[in-house]
Parts: structure tokens; C-alpha cells; sequence
């Protein structure tokens, strides 16, 4: 891993070169003019997590940067503070460090930290050890809770204490509304929260007028997308493999107050299979597919991309949402989506600024 190197003054030409490197490398599907969004470029991660590193008596927060030629040689790089953090975690970082310093209880065998904040100013801890935690630290790690005024968890091999709550409130405003997120410790949310703001504009944006009709969504994780795009459809149904992220999510809806929207778990593959009428069970007969008139699909998938066989599945919906976190693959899988669609929507989120990373939301409409 190569540790970004924050220079706000450069934001604009290391934009301008994902904007080529995107624009060049899906010249060949003839995508309309790309649309790009800007990150804030310095102190957008509302989340972070850092080794602790102890030498002697003293304590700093760790990353390690990674020979590209041996992956194995890796470099301890010392953070004393961190740019693409958060502004709150960059003012918690060295006042966590202060007081675990003299404290020999909570920083004994203490090897990991994790942050997780919010635009509106929440802030939950987590501390990670390589020892069982007892009542003791339980009593010191409260008594830091109130002093540093976050919430804390900890960590250890078969233990989770939470001693205030295990997740945060985001809240985000997307055009007229501000939409509230449940985001839970340790499970996936999206890193970048104002970057989060522009792709749930988007994605509203380029499904505007569709509620004579249905959408499905794939890997809907915490109900993020699920949450912004309910009222531009008649319903929504959407899958999710993670018990937590469907716990999550279900939440998120009840907390904006949307009743036309279901979460069910099931992976892409599972669904895929249900549609087809070759998967049975109770999880499919509460699905009820049959009241559902798909016009458009939402997919959020992992790096790896979609296989072949999902491919195909999204093929068979009127409207494509393909939002992607690694271009490499969402070019591959535009191979075959292509065929039967074409890309009526192209846009850049620039998700990690001062890194090769690019996220992107493509917008595919069925050929005539």
C-alpha cells in the first residue's frame, strides 16, 4: 500500500489526469462526455484505521508502505498526523495518544485503532488488543470516553465490549432532503462522505421519471443507494448477502421513513437464480417477485466485478445503474453489457484522491 501524499495545491491536476487516463481507456464503448466529481482534496476519509506502534515509552500511529518489487519488505511509516483523515480524526489522533500514553492498562498490548466519524461531528473508537479485556479496562475506557467525548469499543480475540453504541448517525443532504444513515462499526460504509453526497445525486438524477416502474438492487450494503432512490420508483426491492449491512439497511429505511422498499438477504448469484424460478425457499416466497415490474437495476459490486452469468441477468432489465469501484473490471463487464445496451450516463467520483483509484456510475439504456 503506498500512503497518499496530500498537496491541496496539485488537486486539480491529479483530477485532470483520471480524467484522461477514464476518458481514454472507455473510449472505445463511445460514452457521452464524462461527468466528473471532485473530491474535497484534503480530509475526506470519515474513516481511517492505524497500527500502533510502541517503542519504548513512547506510542505513535502506524501505516506500512509496501515495496511494490517485494511485497513482503514493508516500511513502518510514523503518522503523526493524517491528511485524507477527517478533520475530527486528525484532532482525536493525538489526544487518544496522549491520554493511552499514561495510561498503562489501556495501552497494554493495545496493537490497533480504528476511527469512524460523521460530517455532523460523531465519533466512535474503536481499540483493538492482542489480551483479554476485563472490568478494570472496561472502567479506565469509560472514564476516556467521557474525557475525549466519542464512544468506544473494544476489541479482542472472541470479545466486542461496546460501551456507548456500535455505530454512528451520518446524515447527508442530497438535493431538498437530508437522508440518515445508521453506518456500523466494523462493517462497510462508503469512506468518502461528500463524495457519497455526489453519487447519491447522480444516481437520482439518472433515474428520474421512473415511478410507473420497479428497481432491484444488487449489493445494496447499508441501504445507501436504496435510501436515496426510493422515491423515484413505484418499489424497490434489494439484496444483500451481509446479516449486518441487512440489519443496517432495514434500519436506514425505517429512519427516512420509507415504506415502498424491502431488503432481503440474498447474494446476486442467489437472486439471479430466484428470478429464473430455480431457487425456492422461504427467503424467495417472502420476496414475492411476482408483484414486481423490474424497469431498472442498481448494481454496486465488489472489486472482482460481475461474472459472466450476472452479466447476462442485467442484460434482461430496460435500465443499467452500474456503479464501480475498479474500472479495470467495470470495462470488462461493458464488453458484454454493450452488446444489448448503450451508455447514456458516464461519470468519474474521485472516491480516493492522491491515489490510481477512480469510482465510477454508468447509466445504460437497452438498444432499440
Amino acid at each position: 500500500m503506498a500512503i497518499p501524499v496530500v498537496d491541496p495545491a496539485r488537486y486539480d491536476q491529479q483530477l485532470e489526469a483520471k480524467r484522461e487516463r477514464i476518458t481514454r481507456d472507455f473510449a472505445r464503448f463511445a460514452p457521452p462526455a464524462l461527468e466528473v466529481f471532485p473530491s474535497p482534496p484534503s480530509h475526506y476519509r470519515q474513516r481511517c484505521e492505524f497500527r500502533l506502534w510502541h517503542e519504548g515509552d513512547d506510542l505513535f500511529y502506524a501505516m506500512f508502505e509496501v515495496d511494490p518489487e517485494d511485497p513482503k519488505n514493508k516500511t513502518v511509516v510514523r503518522l503523526d498526523e493524517y491528511p485524507v483523515a477527517s478533520r475530527q480524526i486528525n484532532d482525536l489522533m493525538p489526544r487518544l495518544l496522549d491520554a493511552l500514553r499514561d495510561n498503562d492498562l489501556l495501552r497494554r498490548r493495545l496493537f490497533q485503532v480504528e476511527f469512524l466519524t460523521t460530517l455532523t461531528g460523531e465519533a466512535l473508537v474503536t481499540l483493538i488488543y492482542h489480551r483479554r479485556l476485563d472490568e478494570a479496562w472496561e472502567a479506565e475506557a469509560r472514564a476516556l470516553q467521557e474525557r475525549l467525548g466519542i464512544m468506544i469499543i473494544g476489541r479482542a480475540r472472541k470479545q466486542r465490549l461496546v460501551l456507548a453504541r456500535d455505530h454512528v448517525w451520518e446524515r447527508l443532504a442530497v438535493g431538498d432532503d437530508t437522508l440518515v444513515y445508521q453506518q456500523v462499526e466494523n462493517s462497510f460504509t462508503q469512506p468518502n462522505a461528500e463524495i457519497c453526497r455526489s453519487m447519491l445525486s447522480w444516481a437520482r438524477d439518472v433515474t428520474r421519471g421512473s415511478q410507473e416502474g420497479d428497481l432491484v438492487e444488487l449489493y445494496c450494503g447499508n441501504g445507501n443507494f436504496t435510501v436515496a432512490l426510493a422515491g423515484n420508483f413505484r418499489r424497490v426491492l434489494a439484496t444483500e448477502i451481509s446479516r449486518t449491512s441487512v440489519a443496517s439497511a432495514k434500519i436506514n429505511l425505517e429512519a427516512n421513513g420509507i415504506d415502498n422498499a424491502e431488503v432481503g438477504r440474498m447474494s446476486a448469484e442467489e437472486f439471479a437464480q430466484a428470478l429464473k424460478g430455480e431457487k425456492g425457499g422461504r427467503r424467495v416466497s417472502e420476496m414475492a417477485l411476482d408483484d414486481y415490474a423490474f424497469s431498472t437495476v442498481l448494481v454496486d459490486p465488489p472489486r472482482a466485478g460481475l461474472d459472466e452469468a450476472s452479466c447476462r441477468q442485467l442484460s434482461e432489465y430496460e435500465r443499467i445503474v452500474y456503479i464501480s469501484c475498479n474500472p479495470e473490471t467495470l470495462a470488462e463487464n461493458l464488453e458484454t453489457l454493450t452488446l444489448t445496451h448503450e451508455i447514456h450516463r458516464f461519470a468519474l467520483f474521485d472516491q480516493f484522491p492522491w491515489t490510481h483509484h477512480c469510482e465510477c456510475g454508468v447509466l445504460l439504456v437497452r438498444r432499440d
